[in-house]
C-alpha cells in the first residue's frame, strides 16, 4: 500500500512538472528569454540548450507527462478499488460501474493536482519557473532525446510532405505587447524604484502611442478659446495678451462652426480685416488614432485639428504639441499657466482637480481607479458612475473610493477630495 501511494504521488508530481513547464514555455515572455540566454551563468546556459529546438522541448514535456499519467493510471486504479471497494475480487473481470467510478475518481484527482492547478501557477510565474526549473527539464531533455528525435522526425516528415511546412525554425520576433509586459514586470520586480526614468517613461509612451485616440489627448470644448470672424483686430489682440496663446480659433456664429485660426505672428501685420489671415484647420473624428492625426497634420503642413463628435459638433481641438506630449510628457513654456490642483494629504487622502486624467493618477499614486473608454478624467469617472453633476459638499462613494465635492459649477466638477477606503 505504501509503495502504491508513493508511486502515485511521485507520478502526480512529475505530471504537474511536465504540464507546468509546457505551459510556462508557451506563456513566457520571449524578450525575457532572449535576454536571459545572453547572460553568463548556469541557468542561462541551460536555457540556451533546452530552447534551441522548441518543438523538441515541447515533445519532451509531452512525453514525460504521458509516461507519468500511464504510471499513475496503473497504480491509482488498483488503489481506488482496494480502498473503496475492498469486497471486489480482483482476479475476476470488473463490472462497468466499478470501472466508471475508478475512472471518474482518478481523472478528477489528476486534472486538479497535475493539470489545472500547476498550469495556472506556471502560467502566472512562467518566466521564473522556466528559468529555475530549467535544469531538471534539461535532464529529461537529454534522457528522452532519442525518442523525441524520432517523434520530431516523423512529425516533420508528415508536415513537409502533406502540408508543405518547413521544419522547426527559430524566429526571434517580439510583439509590442511582450516588450511592454517585460518592462512592466521589471519595474514591478524592482521594489526600490520610486520614480521611473524619463527614458523608460518615453519608451512606455511610445508602445502605447498607436492605441491612443484623439479624444484622449484633445483640449476639451469647455477650454477652447475662440472669437467670431467679425471680431475687431483690437479685440483679438487683447485675447492674445490675456490668454498668452500663439493661435486663436475663429468661428462662425458659434464654436460648432470653426472656420480656422489666426496666429500671433499675423497680428504683427496690423490686419484691418482678419478674414484674409485666417488659416484653415483639419477636422477629425474623436475616434481617430493620434498617430494618424500626426501624419495628417504633417502631410497638410498644419498644426491644429478640430475634433468633432458624432453629431458634427466641436468636441475639442488637438495640436501637434498635444500629440508630442503623449510621448515626451508635458512641454511647458512661459504661457502655460494652467496648473491642475494635485495635493497629497496622506497615504489615503488627496485634494485633486477633477480635470486630472485617471491613468495619470493611477500611474503616479497607484490608486487603481477603473479605466474606461467612457471617460478620461477623474470628473468624468464620477459623472459616469453617478449619471449626474453633483452639488457642492456632496459625498459620493464609488467602490473603494469616497469623493467630497469641494468646488463645482453648473456644468462640471472642479475640485474634489479623494479618500481611499480600506
Amino acid at each position: 500500500m505504501d509503495l502504491q501511494i508513493t508511486v502515485i504521488l511521485t507520478s502526480i508530481i512529475f505530471s504537474a512538472f511536465f504540464s507546468g513547464m509546457e505551459i510556462a514555455f508557451v506563456s513566457s515572455n520571449k524578450i525575457y528569454l532572449e535576454i536571459e540566454k545572453k547572460q553568463k551563468g548556469f541557468f542561462s546556459n541551460i536555457l540556451k540548450k533546452i530552447t534551441y529546438s522548441p518543438s523538441k522541448f515541447i515533445a519532451t514535456m509531452l512525453l514525460g507527462n504521458n509516461i507519468a499519467l500511464v504510471v499513475y493510471g496503473i497504480f491509482s486504479g488498483k488503489l481506488i478499488l482496494d480502498l473503496l471497494f475492498p469486497e471486489i475480487d480482483s482476479s475476476k473481470s470488473l463490472d462497468f460501474i466499478y470501472i466508471f467510478y475508478q475512472t471518474i475518481i482518478s481523472t478528477s484527482i489528476i486534472l486538479i493536482t497535475a493539470e489545472f492547478l500547476p498550469k495556472v501557477l506556471f502560467q502566472i510565474y512562467a518566466n521564473r519557473f522556466l528559468k529555475y526549473l530549467s535544469f531538471p527539464s534539461y535532464i529529461f531533455y537529454i534522457l528522452f532525446s532519442p525518442i523525441t528525435h524520432i517523434l520530431n522526425y516523423i512529425s516533420n516528415s508528415v508536415l513537409s510532405k502533406y502540408f508543405k511546412t518547413k521544419e522547426d525554425e527559430i524566429r526571434i520576433v517580439f510583439s509590442k505587447d511582450e516588450l511592454g509586459d517585460y518592462i512592466n514586470e521589471e519595474l514591478a520586480n524592482d521594489s526600490e524604484t520610486k520614480n521611473i526614468d524619463s527614458e523608460i517613461q518615453i519608451f512606455q509612451n511610445a508602445l502605447e502611442f498607436s492605441a491612443v485616440r484623439a479624444r484622449e489627448v484633445m483640449v476639451p470644448r469647455a477650454e477652447i478659446i475662440s472669437v467670431d470672424r467679425y471680431s475687431l483686430s483690437s479685440d483679438i489682440k487683447n485675447m492674445f495678451i490675456e490668454h498668452g496663446l500663439s493661435k486663436i480659433l475663429i468661428h462662425r456664429e458659434n464654436i460648432d462652426h470653426i472656420v480656422g485660426y489666426i496666429s500671433l505672428q499675423d497680428m504683427f501685420n496690423q490686419p484691418k480685416n482678419i478674414k484674409s489671415f485666417i488659416h484653415s484647420v483639419e477636422f477629425i473624428p474623436e475616434s481617430m488614432l493620434i498617430n494618424d492625426v500626426l501624419n495628417l497634420l504633417t502631410r497638410k503642413e498644419s498644426s491644429i485639428a478640430v475634433v468633432i463628435d458624432e453629431y458634427g459638433g466641436t468636441s475639442g481641438i488637438i495640436t501637434i504639441e498635444d500629440i508630442i506630449e503623449e510621448l515626451f510628457g508635458e512641454i511647458e513654456d512661459e504661457h502655460d499657466l494652467t496648473k491642475f490642483l494635485e495635493k497629497k494629504i496622506n497615504s489615503n487622502t488627496f485634494i485633486l482637480s477633477a480635470r486630472l486624467e485617471v491613468d495619470y493618477l493611477n500611474d503616479k499614486y497607484k490608486l487603481k481607479i477603473p479605466e474606461s473608454d467612457q471617460y478620461e478624467t477623474l470628473g468624468g469617472f464620477i459623472v459616469h458612475n453617478t449619471q449626474d453633476i453633483p452639488q457642492l459638499g456632496d459625498v459620493i462613494k464609488i467602490s473603494t473610493f469616497q469623493f467630497l465635492v469641494k468646488d463645482v459649477t453648473d456644468t462640471k466638477i472642479e475640485t474634489i477630495e479623494l479618500k481611499v477606503l480600506k
